[in-house]
């Protein structure tokens, strides 16, 4: 894992792309210099005509030989890559045996002789998590790409006929003439969704590689391609399960090898690997299928807890660690802990959020770091492919569809038709949602309102969601709104590498999506359990407490808990003064819902309610520490 940054210019005509690119690439140094936490362990660089690439590294295979960026013996391909290749030992012995030579035994070496191979097409090849550039001499073409499930993030933009891009944004804004502007509708994609979805961001100008896609670029210009998405069997393809126990055994049969291989083949490092510990389902699993890929290892396992609060999971997560026989390490979290990182986690995420968990995910990945350990499993990407929210046993039951009536459902359908393409509600009611924030945005941005809202955006292909079965549809949106770009992107790789840490994800290897994707939806929530597959997989592995506990999301202190304990420092970033004076919330709203907080009404839920005092705190600590134009 690393961060890499680049340039390359578009038209070597321009004086402007020729000193950039040209004379040794120091704005390409400045950038990676950016991300030296992602990458503490050294830094590499190419200079070459049109094209400079940067490189920092976080050493996890072959630490004393794999530097970036790698060169082909005839010169013509020049690599970096932000990610790890799991089967590159495949891969390096079949391009052994077309005649390509290795000099280390790093993985993402295998990536430019592979290109040679097969061009484009090199991603159908790959099981990793991943961002590569590939500059090709030959052809005067850069090429980049991020993995199916988008682990791993890219950021890019053009600035006078020259692609900058970076694994974050704040590599992108040392270009003096890279835009420093709130994106409005990236803005309200926070305050609607889980989070941002790309390839939208929260700076105007800046766009995010989507998961699947590539990007080509020469002199003709710049094209976006999408070579893997999930795809989902129509619904009139499906045949009707008649006995469901069955088949929730032949499932698991077939996914307890797919989902072990993937354990495995993410376990091996030339560093130590460890594994995070919820206490819940998904993550106990993984430890356990780490236990059984190597006997006899006492693998590192790491857990946040919240002492003396109602969401503390020590008994789970120490039931776990004990069957399991891991080295556990606890990570208590409190208010004075959420104070001390709550505004170095926002310039991490670059973006606000609705919840502090990040900063739970931040203190985690630094006792990790601390700990000597360089890279850690998890278990993301269960919840979104197996059916592990409550919201598909809803759907399963013919709940939770549009709850409005008379023109208000009819408008409501309109909008979840421009969002999605189908009428599907995900999160909330779209319009009522939409109606109160214009009244939480300031009033000249209320005006124009339908110019940037959420609602009047495109947010998935809506061929891949026509026709399929409800649940798959919902685990479509749940990975491209949900997981991609927040779970895995400000949640995970940006708290994780915050701290040099890499963040491996066995639930989302191909072989596993692919299972999961061709899964009869039924079982999903088979006999009204959320997972019902992987608890048939879990079965004997993990303790019986875990595999029959009900989904219990990760969760940190709200908004209504800060205020509640009369936390200043928070209670300043609502404050009317500041809120007017950077100008993008309107005063009296915000005051409003401070006020009904501090006089007992409702209490956020961190599950089912929109935190949007959070995401105004959060949001006002994104200005600042990004120097973003105020509007006050």
């Amino acid at each position: 894992m690393c961060g890499l940054v680049g340039a390359f210019a578009l038209d070597l005509s321009s004086r402007e792309n020729g000193d950039l690119v040209g004379h040794g690439g120091d704005l390409v140094r400045q950038m990676a210099r950016a991300l030296r936490h992602r990458g503490p362990d050294g830094d590499g660089f190419h200079h070459d005509g049109a094209v400079s690439l940067g490189f920092r590294r976080l050493a996890i295979n072959d630490p004393q030989h794999g530097h970036q960026p790698w060169r082909t013996d005839d010169g013509a391909v020049t690599v970096v890559c932000n990610g790890e290749i799991f089967n590159h030992r495949q891969l390096r012995a079949e391009l052994v045996r077309r005649g390509h030579r290795f000099r280390t035994g790093c993985d993402t070496e295998v990536l430019g002789p592979l290109y040679q191979e097969y061009g484009l097409a090199i991603t159908d090849r790959l099981d990793g998590q991943f961002v590569f550039a590939v500059h090709d001499a030959g052809r005067g073409r850069l090429v980049l790409a991020r993995d199916p499930a988008g682990i791993v993030p890219l950021f890019y933009t053009v600035v006078d006929r020259c692609l900058l891009f970076a694994s974050e944004i704040k590599a992108l804004l040392h270009h003096p003439r890279v835009p420093r502007q709130v994106d409005l509708a990236g803005l309200d994609q926070a305050l609607t969704l889980p989070g941002l979805v790309s390839p939208r961001t929260m700076f105007a100008g800046i766009r995010a590689l989507r998961p699947g896609e590539r990007l080509i670029a020469d002199n003709t210009g710049i094209r976006l391609e999408r070579y893997r998405d999930l795809e989902f069997p129509p619904a009139d393809s499906l045949a009707p399960v008649t006995d469901v126990d069955r088949e929730l055994d032949r499932w698991a049969e077939q996914v307890a090898p797919a989902l072990s291989a993937a354990v495995e083949a993410r376990a091996h490092a030339d560093v130590a690997v460890g594994t995070y510990l919820s206490g819940g389902l998904d993550s106990s699993l993984i430890a356990a299928l780490l236990g059984t890929a190597r006997p006899g290892h006492r693998w590192p396992s790491y857990a946040v807890t919240f002492p003396g609060s109602d969401f503390d999971e020590r008994g789970f997560q120490r039931l776990v660690a004990q069957k399991l026989g891991t080295a556990h390490r606890e990570v208590p979290v409190s208010e004075p802990d959420v104070a001390a990182c709550f505004r170095r986690m926002v310039r991490h995420c670059e973006s606000p959020v609705r919840e502090s968990y990040n900063v739970c995910s931040l203190l985690l990945s630094a006792a990790v770091r601390e700990s000597g350990v360089r890279a850690v499993l998890t278990g993301e990407g269960a919840d979104e492919l197996f059916g592990g929210y409550r919201s598909y046993q809803l759907a399963a039951a013919g709940v939770g569809g549009n709850r409005l009536g008379g023109l208000d459902a009819h408008l409501e359908r309109e909008i979840r038709q421009r969002m999605w393409g189908v009428d599907i509600g995900y999160e909330q009611d779209q319009l009522p949602a939409a109606e109160f924030r214009r009244e939480l945005y300031a009033e000249d941005l209320a005006e124009g309102f339908d110019d940037f809202a959420v609602t009047g955006q495109q947010l998935v292909d809506p061929a891949a969601l026509a026709g399929r079965h409800p649940l798959h549809q919902r685990s479509y949106l749940d990975f491209h709104l949900r997981l991609a770009d927040h779970l895995l992107g400000d949640h995970g790789d940006r708290m994780a590498l915050a701290n040099g840490v890499e963040l491996r994800l066995p639930f989302l290897a191909p072989a596993v999506i692919d299972l999961a994707t061709a899964m009869p939806p039924e079982l999903l929530v088979a006999h009204g359990r959320e997972k019902a597959v992987l608890r048939r997989v879990a079965a004997g592995l993990v303790p019986d407490e875990v595999v029959h506990r009900p989904k219990f999301g990760f969760r940190g202190p709200t908004s209504s808990d800060l205020l509640a304990a009369g936390v200043d420092w928070f209670a300043e970033l609502l404050s009317p003064s500041l809120v007017r004076r950077q100008g993008y919330f309107n005063p009296a709203t915000v005051d409003a819902l401070v006020r009904r907080q501090r006089e007992g009404g409702p209490a956020v839920h961190p599950h089912l309610d929109v935190d949007y005092l959070m995401l105004v705190a959060t949001f006002a600590v994104f200005l600042e520490e990004f120097d973003l134009p105020c509007l006050g």
